[in-house]
């Protein structure tokens, strides 16, 4: 289950563009939480603190209880907007979870083993089909990320999603048996290149010496 964290935040006034200009020129982040039969409440948040949060890693997965001025409410990042030049955060979208509620969301997925993998081992390569699966999970029971064991996958074998276990109350969106990760062989031109080069070297160390031994030309 993914872990909880808290945020502070305050209520902000006013909306739109400008008001958004005025609450970031304050070292702040506009943003909103909305849903869960409550109105949308515009509220803005430290600037310093949102930045390290997102580029920590699984901000959209990541449950929060933000508190707006002594009234904490339990939400999760549905979408941020960052700044196209400087990828720094203009504003975020949170919605509120509601016991016995469900949500759709973008789990990461997570290879373990690798270093045992029999194909990995003999120069294959790990071939990643989905980075994350597209999941509808109940908003009490949010996995953080899923882990795939490929210690056992040798050339041309994969791991299919009916072969992990998926957290209690969790189901892919996709209803059919795909492929989440792979491993493939070594091209055939990497395994030609090292006998190429074996057998060019002697040919190489024979020039020189048949040079020396051929008469001069006169």
């Amino acid at each position: 289950m993914a872990e909880t964290k808290k945020l502070a935040a305050t209520v902000r006034s006013g909306t739109g563009k400008g008001a958004a200009r005025s609450v970031r020129r304050e070292g702040r982040i506009p943003g909103v939480i909305y849903g869960g039969g409550e109105a949308p409440v515009p509220i803005a948040l430290d600037w310093r603190e949102i930045n390290k949060l997102i580029y920590a890693g699984h901000f959209l997965t990541t449950q929060f209880e933000i508190d707006v001025e002594g009234k904490v409410t339990r939400a999760i990042p549905r979408d941020y907007q960052l700044d196209v030049v400087k990828d720094t955060p203009l504003h975020i979208d949170f919605l509120r979870l509601t016991a016995g509620s469900r949500l759709k969301i973008n789990v990461p997925v997570h290879f373990t083993n690798q270093d045992i993998s029999p194909g990995l081992k003999r120069g294959g390569s790990l071939n990643i089909v989905r980075h994350s699966i597209e999941m509808y999970v109940p908003a009490d029971n949010i996995p953080e990320a899923l882990m795939v064991d490929v210690g056992k996958l040798d050339f041309n074998e994969s791991v299919h999603v009916s072969l992990i276990e998926l957290p209690a109350g969790c189901k892919a969106t996709i209803n059919r048996d795909f492929t989440i990760v792979s491993v493939a062989p070594p091209t055939a031109k990497a395994e030609e290149a090292p006998v190429a080069a074996a057998a060019a070297a002697p040919a190489a160390a024979a020039a020189p010496a048949a040079a020396k031994a051929a008469p001069a030309k006169k």
